[in-house]
């Protein structure tokens, strides 16, 4: 068999420096893609004692300003996997949020949706991206998502919402176009939502899928359960992430039993037919 090979956009973030290690153990080699070159040997030292092998790759995302952009670094890894853990951080105010979370973001999806050799793509967004109000939220917890969608972070909602209605477009249009009946043939479009993002220790307790929009999730616990949802041929979808009681393998397992998908209460026909 192959190695897997992965690509970590974003490799310097507090959830790709937790999900890297991850990723190695399981013999997976990846490439790190960061900004700065200050950070190559950190990220390479992540991979000691490892059975995976790391690279990195220094490569901007402000300049992926087309599709080819994002292809000539897919043409370079070739990777199997996609995850996307970068973001703009607040730095560079509106403009760059958009350049990096939603222009940068959609061209690699549309760049990996592209390549048949592709089979999975991870995005890390936040629980609150989405336009409509799920049933499952109460009115506090949909005045929560407003505040912070309109008032805190609204050049980073409009960005991240855009990418993971494109993410999922694309997906839905590569399955239908391949035929793909069978789950563990399908393009596996991830979509990770966790609540307010912690540094506190993980203690491999969560509660994924069906939760409220309010709540704090460790980044080790995000990292884990990227690397769960990744390790499966039958995951796919929006997972909301929060601390809970359940553990991660368990909640990812209960998850796919009920083929549950967050993305229930938004407009599927309107993202469907989304141009991707």
């Amino acid at each position: 068999m192959s190695t897997t090979k992965v690509l970590l956009l974003g490799g310097h973030g507090k959830i790709a420096l937790h999900l890297t290690p991850l990723l190695l153990a399981k013999s997976w080699n990846i490439t790190s893609v960061v900004r700065n070159p200050d950070h190559e040997s950190e990220i390479t030292a992540l991979g000691t004692n490892r059975s995976g092998n790391i690279d990195v790759l220094v490569n901007s995302l402000d300049d992926v300003t087309s599709v080819d952009r994002a292809t000539q670094i897919l043409d370079k890894v070739n990777p199997d996997i996609v995850v996307w853990a970068a973001g703009a951080g607040g730095k560079g105010g509106p403009s760059r949020t958009k350049a990096v979370d939603e222009v940068a973001a959609k061209h690699y999806i549309s760049a990996a949706v592209a390549r048949p050799s592709v089979k999975k793509f991870l995005m890390i967004s936040y629980i609150a991206s989405r336009r409509g109000r799920p049933a499952w939220w109460t009115d506090e917890d949909a005045a929560a998502a407003e505040n912070v969608n309109t008032k805190i972070l609204p050049a980073y909602f409009a960005a991240k919402v855009e990418a993971d209605e494109h993410l999922a477009a694309a997906a839905q249009k590569r399955n239908e176009r391949d035929g793909n009946q069978n789950q563990s043939q399908r393009f596996q479009a991830i979509n990770l939502r966790p609540g307010s993002l912690t540094d506190e220790p993980s203690d491999g307790r969560v509660r994924l899928g069906k939760t409220g929009a309010r709540g704090d999730v460790s980044r080790e616990s995000v990292a884990r359960v990227a690397a769960a949802l990744l390790s499966r041929d039958d995951t796919g979808g929006w997972y909301d992430l929060l601390d809970g009681e359940e553990g991660i393998e368990e909640a990812v397992a209960r998850c796919v039993s009920e083929e549950w998908d967050g993305i229930q209460g938004e407009d599927l026909d309107r993202i469907y037919a989304r141009d991707v």
